[in-house]
């Protein structure tokens, strides 16, 4: 059974998550505060973890940073839970590693479908580690370690952006559209997605081009979708 932590101050939303995911046949874990959260991360690691931006302690952002810095957890799924609904706030929360992003108020229908699909594009990821090698230019991407690299450089990922870039590198050349790479990548079309793909699109950039990259390794598509270019 897969086994999710939900973290949040509010108790009432912590009972609501937790009551529509046990239906759902998931073990929860809890915290109601960041120091607690990255305890029972490093000590029961959970499948997958619901964050609230908005905690005691050390904040959503924090918790999110320290846990995609500590090798033995960072590959654990992250979906961010806040109120706070602002474009600058959402990217900020992908960047520091979040998967998704789910503001409040929210359909916990909804937030279960989310899970499940992250879930289940984690489980899939693990279950295909076999030494399998991408190469687009001078990009190389290790499916079996995980692992991106620009010129021998490591570039560190996100799951979310793993899944995004091997969608991309699996099809040099070819435009994607966002349903099709979100529906792939993400495991939910570009609709329920909202601006998440176009967040998790603008992190892959920062981190794999380089200043004076002229055009980016990610080409957007305008009105269809994306492309990655065979840059040497």
């Amino acid at each position: 059974m897969d086994r999710i932590l939900v973290v949040d101050d509010d108790r009432d939303i912590v009972r609501l998550v937790r009551s529509y995911l046990e239906k759902a046949s998931y073990q929860v874990l809890t915290a109601y505060d960041g120091e607690t959260a990255l305890k029972l991360l490093r000590a029961e690691r959970p499948q997958l973890v619901i964050l609230d931006l908005m905690l005691p302690d050390r904040d959503g952002w924090q918790v999110a940073s320290l846990v995609r810095a500590d090798s033995r957890i960072a590959a654990t799924p992250i979906i961010m839970l806040t109120a706070r609904v602002e474009d600058n706030d959402k990217i900020a929360g992908l960047e520091v590693g979040a998967d998704d992003y789910i503001t409040k108020p929210f359909n916990p229908r909804e937030l279960v479908a989310r899970v499940r699909a992250l879930l289940r594009r984690s489980q899939l990821q693990q279950d295909s580690r076999a030494p399998v090698r991408l190469e687009v230019g001078s990009l190389t991407l290790d499916i079996g370690k995980r692992e991106l690299t620009r010129d021998g450089v490591i570039i560190n990922l996100t799951p979310s952006e793993f899944s995004i870039i091997q969608e991309l590198m699996q099809n040099p050349g070819f435009v994607i559209t966002r349903d099709e790479l979100s529906e792939k990548a993400l495991g939910y079309g570009s609709s329920s997605a909202g601006r998440t793909l176009d967040s998790h699109i603008k992190n892959l950039r920062r981190k794999m081009d380089l200043e004076g990259d002229q055009p980016s390794f990610i080409q957007t598509v305008h009105g269809i979708g994306y492309r990655l270019r065979d840059i040497p």
